[in-house]
């Protein structure tokens, strides 16, 4: 690990909640390293997910400034940003939201289409992807005649498609069993190791924390160090 992949600077969310501001968190500072695979814990409703949908460019803080390397991405504009997801940040949820009626091929094919790539050169690199989570055979079932590991792993290869260099995963064992749930870890930690990538994971799950580099509990709007 070297330098710093992510930088937060003062950086704070607010919404409006009827008459009065709800302050999510306000000022917090922190880094990611390159090729760091930091675990985000705390209670539900503590900010976790609102933290790493900044992270990620899908939603803009109230103030602060968020560094990728030394871009700011909150000077974006909206399709600056939408480019900048769609090349720099492999995102994986809970709730899977793949295309049901499209096969796992289509599912990781798409964010290479919605950047431009041709079907034809798009297809080899989503069937290596799903080759990488084990899922070549799988590949021109439709998604909703996967089981939920089957479906989690494709997430994973679409969130790989295009090559990117940080991997945002929020809850992602979250509706699996626990079988299910321990294959999914140890394919993100394989994956994090062969691809070198900077890794933020939101879990409740303090066995899957433990496998991070480092744990930061997100508590009351402060960030600090956990040790689970």
């Amino acid at each position: 690990m070297e330098g710093a992949a992510i930088r937060a600077v003062n950086l704070g969310m607010v919404y409006r909640s009827g008459e009065a501001d709800l302050a999510v968190f306000v000022g917090l500072n922190f880094e990611v390293a390159r090729g760091e695979k930091l675990a985000l814990v705390g209670e539900s409703g503590a900010g976790k997910s609102t933290l790493l949908h900044l992270l990620g460019g899908l939603d803009r803080p109230t103030e602060g400034e968020i560094y990728f390397g030394q871009k700011d991405i909150c000077k974006l504009s909206e399709s600056g940003l939408a480019d900048f997801r769609n090349r720099e940040v492999g995102f994986v949820w809970q709730i899977h939201s793949l295309l049901a009626e499209f096969t796992a091929l289509e599912n990781v094919m798409m964010p290479l289409l919605i950047r431009g790539v041709r079907k034809e050169a798009a297809e080899p690199v989503a069937l290596a992807r799903l080759e990488e989570v084990g899922l070549h055979n799988r590949a021109w079932h439709r998604a909703g005649e996967l089981s939920g590991g089957e479906q989690q792993r494709v997430v994973l290869a679409r969130a790989l498609a295009g090559d990117p260099q940080v991997l945002l995963a929020d809850e992602p064992t979250g509706s699996l069993d626990y079988r299910t749930g321990e294959m999914i870890m140890d394919l993100l930690e394989d994956l994090h190791r062969a691809r070198g990538l900077t890794s933020i994971h939101v879990t409740h799950n303090l066995n899957f924390a433990k496998r991070a580099d480092r744990v930061l509990r997100l508590d009351r709007g402060s960030l600090e160090t956990a040790y689970v």
